[in-house]
C-alpha cells in the first residue's frame, strides 16, 4: 500500500505539487498570497501549532531626521530614543543547544515607539535559503532532527536532500525524490555559502550583525514611499570562530553567547549598533536587474548605498528571563505609521504564521503581556474575551463596527492627519489581475551573486580553505552518496570551489575507509 501512497492534503484532497503557491502575481516581480491557497494556509498554519518555539532590552536613538522618506515618528527628529527589547535565537538549533552550532541567527527587535510597537525580525545574514512561502515550513523542517532517532541527521539537516534540485538528473536518487517530503531548493546557495564561511560560526552576539533580508516600505503622510532593506550593523567588529574553535566552545559551554552578552551588559560595557537603511524609489525598482522581492539576493551597495539612520545600544538585562523574553512575540506583522511590508512573497507569509504562532504558544491575548504590551496608547474594542484575558476588557463599550451609542474615535481626527499617513498599504504594484500557481524557476542569475561571494571571501588569506574544509566536514557524514552531488551546486558557484570541495570529500573518505 505504501508504494501507491500518493500526496494529499491533511483531509485527503490530492494536490499535483507540494512546492506550488497560488498568488496574485505583481508585474515588477512580487506577489501576494491569497487566502484560497489551502495548501499554503494548511501548511503554514499546521507548522505554527507543531512545537512550542523558545524566545535585553536597550534603545534606538534616531541619528537624523528622516522625514524625507517615512512619517514613522520615531524617525522624525535626530536624537530621539525608543525602548528596545531584543532576543537572538537560533534558527536550526532548539533552546538550549550549542549557542557556537553552525547556524542562522534570528534577530528580533521589538521597538516601542510612540504610534505603537514596531517589531523588525530580522536574520544575521542579509539573504535566506527560499523565496517561495510554501517551502517555508520544508526548509525549517530540514534543519531539525531527524523524525525517526530524534539525532541531528546531517542527512536531512543543513538540507543536502532540501538543496538538491527536484530534478536532479540521478537514477539511483529517485527512490530519494519520490518520497522525499522536501523540495528542492538550489536557489539558496548564496545562503549556504554564507553559512559555511565563517559567518556561519559568529563569536558573540555583540560581534555580529543583522539584516531585513525581506523588503519593506517606509511611507509618507501623502502615499509616497521608498522600498527600503535595513541593516543593523555591529560597532563591536565583525568577529567569528573558526569550525574548532566553535566546536571545542560547544562542548565547554554550550551556553556562551548567552552569558558573553549577558555579563557585557552586567559590567556596564553596552554593545552598539548602527542602523542602515537602502532605499529605492518606485521607478528605479522596475528598472534594477535584480528582482527586489527575492529574499535570495542582496542589493549591492555600490548599487544602492547605505544611508544611516540610527543606533542601538543594548544597556539592560531582563529582570526574568522567562517573562520579559520567553513570552516575547515578534512578528513583521507589527508595524507603524510609515512603515508597511512590501510584496515580498515570503514576508507576506509570515505576516500570518507569525502572529498565529504567537496566539498558539501565548494564547489569543498575548499582546497584552507586560513584555509584548504597546506602551502608547491602546483601544481596540473589536478584540474581546479570549483565553487569559486580564484588563477590564472594554467594559460596556460596543464591540461592534458602527456604533452610534458610542462612535469610534480614530487617530486621524484626533491627531488632525490624513487617513494616508497611517495606510500600511501603498500603490504602486500594477497586479496583472491573474492567479497563477507559481513555483519559482532556478535560472543561471541565481548563481552570480553567490560567484560574488566566493570571490569576496577569496580576499581574506585562509578563508576560502576554510569554507571547503567546513562543507567537507558536513558532506562526508551522509549517508546517502547521491547526496553528495550537492557538490554540484558549488561548482555552478565556482568550478575551481566543486573540485577543491569533490577531492577533499573523496580524500576523507578514503582514509576513513583505511
Amino acid at each position: 500500500m505504501n508504494g501507491d501512497r500518493y500526496y494529499t492534503l491533511a483531509e485527503g484532497c490530492p494536490f499535483a505539487s507540494n512546492s506550488t503557491a497560488v498568488l496574485m502575481q505583481g508585474r515588477q516581480g512580487g506577489s501576494l498570497g491569497l487566502l484560497q491557497d489551502t495548501q499554503l494556509i494548511e501548511t503554514l498554519a499546521h507548522f505554527s501549532r507543531e512545537r512550542i518555539p523558545e524566545r535585553c532590552y536597550g534603545e534606538f536613538e534616531a541619528t537624523r531626521d528622516c522625514s524625507d522618506f517615512t512619517c514613522a515618528s520615531f524617525l522624525n527628529k535626530a536624537g530621539k530614543r525608543t525602548p528596545v527589547l531584543q532576543r537572538v535565537s537560533t534558527v536550526g538549533f532548539e533552546s538550549g543547544s550549542a549557542d557556537t552550532s553552525r547556524d542562522v541567527h534570528g534577530w528580533a527587535m521589538k521597538l516601542y515607539t510612540d504610534e505603537g510597537n514596531l517589531d523588525w525580525v530580522f536574520n544575521n545574514t542579509p539573504v535566506f535559503f527560499i523565496r517561495d512561502p510554501i517551502k517555508f515550513p520544508s526548509m525549517y523542517r530540514s534543519h531539525k532532527r531527524n523524525p525517526q532517532t530524534h539525532l541531528s541527521d546531517v542527512n536531512m539537516r543543513q538540507f543536502w536532500e532540501y538543496a538538491l534540485p527536484y530534478t536532479t538528473a540521478i537514477s539511483s536518487y529517485s527512490f530519494l525524490t519520490k518520497y522525499s517530503y522536501h523540495v528542492g531548493n538550489p536557489e539558496g546557495i548564496h545562503q549556504l555559502l554564507i553559512l559555511f564561511s565563517d559567518r556561519g560560526t559568529p563569536k558573540s552576539v555583540r560581534h555580529m550583525s543583522s539584516h531585513s533580508g525581506h523588503t519593506y516600505k517606509f511611507t509618507k503622510a501623502d502615499g509616497s514611499f521608498k522600498y527600503a532593506k535595513i541593516h543593523v550593523k555591529t560597532q563591536q567588529g565583525i568577529k567569528n570562530f573558526t569550525r574548532e574553535e566553535a566546536m571545542r566552545i560547544a562542548g565547554e559551554n554550550p551556553d556562551y553567547m548567552i552569558q558573553d552578552m549577558f555579563e557585557s551588559i552586567e559590567k556596564g560595557d553596552f554593545p552598539v549598533w548602527n542602523v542602515y537603511v537602502q532605499l529605492m524609489s518606485p521607478e528605479d525598482a522596475e528598472r534594477y536587474g535584480v528582482n527586489i522581492f527575492d529574499m535570495t539576493k542582496v542589493w549591492p551597495h555600490k548599487d544602492v548605498p547605505l544611508q544611516q539612520i540610527g543606533r542601538l545600544t543594548m544597556n539592560r538585562n531582563p529582570q526574568n528571563y522567562f517573562t520579559d523574553i520567553e513570552q516575547a512575540a515578534f512578528s513583521p506583522s507589527t508595524m507603524v505609521p510609515g512603515f508597511a511590508a512590501s510584496e515580498d512573497p515570503v514576508l507576506q507569509a509570515r505576516l500570518f504564521a507569525y502572529p498565529d504562532a504567537a496566539r498558539y504558544r501565548l494564547g489569543v491575548n498575548y499582546q497584552q503581556l507586560p513584555t509584548n504590551r504597546a506602551k502608547s496608547q491602546v483601544y481596540s474594542p473589536f478584540e474581546r474575551d479570549g483565553k487569559m484575558r486580564f484588563d477590564d476588557n472594554y467594559g460596556g463599550d460596543p464591540n461592534y463596527v458602527g456604533s452610534w451609542i458610542k462612535p469610534t474615535k480614530f487617530y486621524q481626527d484626533v491627531k488632525n492627519t490624513s487617513p494616508e499617513a497611517l495606510s500600511l498599504h501603498t500603490d504602486h504594484e500594477k497586479w496583472v489581475g491573474e492567479v497563477v500557481a507559481h513555483t519559482s524557476q532556478i535560472t543561471d542569475a541565481d548563481f552570480v551573486q553567490p560567484a560574488a561571494l566566493w570571490e569576496i571571501i577569496g580576499r581574506e588569506p585562509g578563508h576560502q580553505d576554510r569554507v571547503v574544509e567546513n562543507l567537507v566536514d558536513n558532506v562526508k557524514g551522509v549517508k546517502y552518496p547521491e547526496l553528495r552531488q550537492a557538490i554540484d551546486l558549488f561548482t555552478r558557484v565556482d568550478k575551481d570551489l566543486g573540485c577543491r570541495l569533490q577531492r577533499n570529500t573523496e580524500a576523507v573518505l578514503k582514509a576513513a575507509r583505511g
